[in-house]
């Protein structure tokens, strides 16, 4: 339990910070937004097309690892998509909603645990999950969010318009960017990559203290079902599907299957969050959520890896 404390520690204190320097006025309300927008246009951009663009081949070879945490994914995100179509959310809410209860954050925090659990074993596994939630289950969303922004026009116009947003959006360009890079066997500069991890390097620590000013924002009601909704599908219900197809319906090796089901079981990500406050929906919720599934994360994490250490 210690280990995992100090693995998630900074993340509560980079919340804190933002918290307190918006409740003694150091930042103004506005700070979050244009923080936000900081990751959005510059630091997450940078982060995705370094991550990308240093892949090889065998770092996708296990497609049955793929194939499993993908449908945990896909399972919850559709579930929780059909349960707030039924609650009657509009449709950008269900797609960002859907997105939280299936968005782990792996990079912050699914990382250094797996390589805590099962030493460099686990970080293959590790940067396969963080490249597919960050990248393709983000993009996913981006084109679903898109396509419900330019719905009222006719099919030709959506498609027309929708794809001109996508081309727009570094989110989107900055990926393919790094594969094609990868796939070309072309060498970055130096000084270019070193500017891409350090702008890449910030994106997190913004996130997380952009986070933070938004939760110091005062509580409006009728927010709790949906927060504790994502938290129990994204805590629970995604570990618990991700293991029935690990370990019994497509049957992974030991440490990747028990790699697949510690990483389905990390907290909810800042992405859900950070595509609320893009798109201007209602973002108090999203944070609480983020909030409330890593401070619950800590016991939940735990016996999952007592129930792996025991099998």
């Amino acid at each position: 339990m210690l280990a995992i404390f100090n693995i998630v520690f900074p993340i509560f204190s980079l919340i804190f910070l933002g918290w307190i320097c918006r409740r003694r006025n150091i930042l103004s309300a506005g700070a979050a937004s244009e923080l936000n927008r900081f990751v959005i246009w510059l630091a997450l951009p940078a982060l995705l097309f370094d991550s990308m663009s240093r892949l090889t081949a065998a770092d996708f070879a296990n497609l049955r690892f793929i194939g499993v945490f993908a449908a945990g994914v896909a399972l919850v995100f559709l579930l929780t998509a059909w349960l707030r179509l039924r609650q009657k959310a509009a449709a950008a809410d269900v797609i960002i909603d859907s997105l939280g209860s299936s968005y782990a954050n792996v990079g912050f925090i699914g990382i250094p645990l797996c390589y805590l659990a099962f030493g460099r074993d686990g970080l293959p596994p590790s940067v396969i999950a963080m490249m597919m939630t960050a990248c393709l289950l983000f993009a996913v969303a981006i084109v679903l969010l898109e396509t419900c922004l330019h719905a009222q026009a006719g099919l030709g116009q959506t498609v027309l318009k929708v794809g001109r947003s996508l081309l727009r959006n570094p989110i989107m360009i900055a990926p393919v960017a790094g594969i094609a890079v990868a796939l070309s066997g072309a060498t970055i500069p130096s000084g270019v990559q070193q500017l891409f991890k350090i702008l890449g390097g910030a994106a997190s620590p913004c996130a997380l203290v952009s986070l933070g000013l938004f939760l110091a924002q005062p509580v409006q009601r009728g927010e709790s079902a949906p927060v504790w909704l994502l938290v129990a599908f994204k805590l629970l219900l995604q570990p618990a599907v991700t293991a029935v197809l690990a370990y019994w319906i497509l049957p992974l090796p030991r440490v990747w299957a028990d790699s697949a089901v510690l990483l389905a079981a990390m907290p909810i990500g800042t992405g859900p969050f950070m595509l609320a406050e893009l798109y201007q929906r209602e973002v108090t919720a999203m944070s609480r959520a983020i909030l409330i599934s890593t401070t619950l994360s800590l016991p939940t994490i735990a016996v999952i890896l007592a129930w792996i250490a025991h099998h």
